[in-house]
């Protein structure tokens, strides 16, 4: 194997852990989702692209990710560039274009996560605040729940009538 390979499956391990131990502890649908919403993505992407490897898109995507959901996390690259969790994708992108790779599959991945983190986290927001009627675009079906474990049942809904009779 490449060493841009090995690079790129270790970052994609450690940081898809940190994402499944932390923003998405108990939330083992909405994970799943994720990866289903990033690989269908790149997936389209890629036909289009004539890129046929996906695996380092999808390390951008939860490097990216994991950046913008861990602001204040301060890093260090090879020991003398010190920057925080946010622009983490941005100098791997650096550091992949200094060894002589293509930026494409790398921006295919930053891109898919920005847009991900967008559905997920700044629309519902935004959704909120503006009152529109369509809060969540990124939750998880309940057959999703469901396989993962995770499913729980939604109360009853009480009709009019019953409720009128108990006033």
């Amino acid at each position: 194997f490449p060493l841009t390979f090995l690079f790129h499956m270790y970052f994609l391990v450690r940081y898809c852990r940190l994402l499944e131990e932390g923003d998405f502890r108990g939330r083992t649908s909405n994970f799943v989702l994720m990866l289903t919403f990033g690989i269908f993505c790149m997936a389209v992407v890629a036909s289009y692209t004539k890129v046929h490897f996906l695996g380092s898109a999808l390390t951008f995507m939860m490097v990216y990710v994991w950046g913008r959901r861990n602001e204040d996390v301060k890093m260090s690259f090879l020991g003398f560039i010190t920057f925080t969790a946010p622009y983490l994708p941005w100098v791997m992108l650096a550091f992949s274009v200094l060894i002589g790779n293509s930026i494409t599959i790398d921006l295919i991945g930053i891109v898919v996560g920005h847009c991900y983190y967008f559905l997920e986290y700044v629309y519902p927001v935004i959704a909120e605040l503006r009152g529109w009627r369509i809060k969540r675009i990124m939750e998880p079906p309940s057959i999703l729940h469901w396989i993962c474990g995770t499913y729980v049942e939604p109360p009853p809904m009480m009709m009019e009538e019953e409720h009128e009779h108990q006033d």
